[in-house]
């Protein structure tokens, strides 16, 4: 019975040229976090349900994936890799800390599948457990700037608040303590559905686009109008919306322990030469996730704002001593590996590359295949990433191929050149660029453009020049 391939709603297969550009990426942003000291983790995909459950807030809650396991034991896949880490820690009683890792895995959530927005994505997470606020958090700041850097996403904005100014606002605003999740969650969507919506969301709610009823916080509107005064504070530095914070909760206990957590954060930052065109102080950063305690960071492609936040993270000190262990002070960031891919395809920030080969050894005369052969180990074992041809197909269809493929080299072997010892070279883009102008096909085998004869023993020295650049 033949089966139609198909996949579930929300999920997507990733082919070669996507995989590639992925690995890129990764492995660019990995070699920031090592030499910040940053080891690796991984930890499985699936947790027990009540691991997962009651850490991050209800919107979290209702987005796992429940399964179970043969012996019928309650499990979810995870929504995120920082609830994973609290629980290592607390597991694992030998790991030293202030515990530094990073982690790179696939996370699930049954949100509604939106265009570019998935069920099953990747997230690439550094985070530093047992470490106070301070230099901790300045540290990943500047680790989510040092990577966006890497990976080629100049300009961008870090942004940076704290919930506890965030807390300072309820306060004000004389907002319950059982509310401040859900008003959080609010203020976190504020870049993606616009003040209106999160008014109305704060206060009755409203129907979404789809038809959907989106429930209100139940907020008064002198409430409201506290928060959106909140919201309006700007500043072109980082020092303007501080003090400007100042002013507006000058009458409220405990800002300034809080204001002096934040400025000397900023103060830190600008020393090692991170400064507010940078890493701004953005008050209406509030993360949806419940766990946060303290500052909350995000950061955006400014050519590219319609992606919304491509890293996101903050402080959590209270998330480890779910699982009994003892309180532990914590702070991360998480880059959206998918989000961030899209958003550099879009500003035109990802080449296109369709195979890691850099060399295809053809096969014109199938006596000679095991030369072939031979040829082509050689230049692996010369550390050349190479490709030899296993299919079927003349010369022709072999070059079209690697034209199609971009792979820049061809190596072609006949039997005149097997009687003199020499291979042929092909430089592909050479013989497109100028063949091109050339009509007729015995004039363009005539013409041998980007073509070169090496000596059989010479090829992987000649190779190794040719892909350096040098003649």
């Amino acid at each position: 019975m033949s089966i139609k391939p198909r996949l579930s709603r929300g999920l997507r297969d990733l082919l070669p040229e996507a995989m590639m550009a992925r690995q890129r990426l990764i492995e660019a942003v990995r070699g920031v976090y090592e030499t910040y000291g940053f080891s690796p983790l991984d930890t499985p995909a699936i947790e027990y349900l009540d691991v997962l459950s009651g850490s991050a807030g209800q919107e979290a809650q209702q987005s796992i994936f429940r399964v179970s396991s043969p012996e019928k034991e309650p499990l979810g896949l995870r929504f995120d890799l920082t609830v994973p880490l609290s629980r290592v820690v607390s597991q694992h009683a030998g790991i030293q800390l202030p515990f530094r890792r990073y982690q790179v895995s696939q996370v699930w959530r049954a949100d509604k599948p939106d265009p570019g927005r998935y069920r099953q994505f990747t997230q690439f997470d550094l985070d530093a457990v047992g470490a106070p606020c301070g230099r901790a958090d300045i540290e990943i700041l500047a680790a989510i700037c040092d990577s966006l850097t890497a990976v080629g996403a100049e300009p961008y904005l870090v942004r940076f608040s704290s919930r506890e100014i965030l807390n300072l606002l309820l306060k004000r605003a004389e907002i319950a303590e059982e509310l401040a999740t859900d008003v959080f969650r609010v203020l976190d969507k504020l870049d993606k559905i616009g003040l209106k919506r999160v008014r109305l969301e704060l206060t009755s709610g409203y129907v979404d686009r789809s038809g959907d009823p989106i429930r209100g916080v139940g907020l008064t509107g002198e409430q409201v109008a506290v928060i959106e005064q909140f919201l309006s504070i700007r500043g072109d530095t980082r020092s303007d919306v501080l003090k400007q914070l100042g002013d507006l909760f000058a009458d409220t206990e405990g800002v300034a322990e809080q204001l002096e957590v934040i400025g000397s954060i900023s103060s830190s930052l600008d020393g090692l030469g991170y400064h507010s065109d940078r890493i701004a102080l953005d008050v209406s950063i509030a993360r949806g996730l419940a766990y946060y305690t303290g500052p909350v960071f995000e950061a955006v492609l400014l050519n590219a704002p319609e992606f919304g936040s491509v890293f996101g993270g903050g402080r959590y000190d209270n998330l480890v001593t779910r699982f009994g262990g003892p309180p532990l002070p914590a702070t991360g960031a998480s880059m959206g590996v998918d989000r961030l891919l899209a958003a550099l395809e879009t500003i035109g920030k990802v080449d296109s590359v369709k195979t890691p080969a850099q060399v295809l050894v053809t096969v014109m005369d199938e006596n000679l295949s095991q030369e072939c052969m031979s040829i082509a180990f050689e230049l692996r074992r010369a550390g050349i990433r190479t490709e030899v041809h296993v299919g079927t197909g003349r010369l022709g269809k072999q070059l079209k191929r690697a034209d199609k493929l971009g792979i820049p080299y061809t190596v072609l072997l006949g039997s005149n050149e097997a009687e003199r010892g020499v291979v042929t070279v092909k430089q592909m883009a050479v013989a497109r660029e100028k063949g091109e102008a050339v009509r007729g096909k015995d004039q363009w085998k005539a013409a041998r453009f980007g073509q070169r004869t090496v000596r059989r023993s010479e090829i992987a020295e000649t190779l190794r020049r040719m892909l350096r650049g040098t003649p």
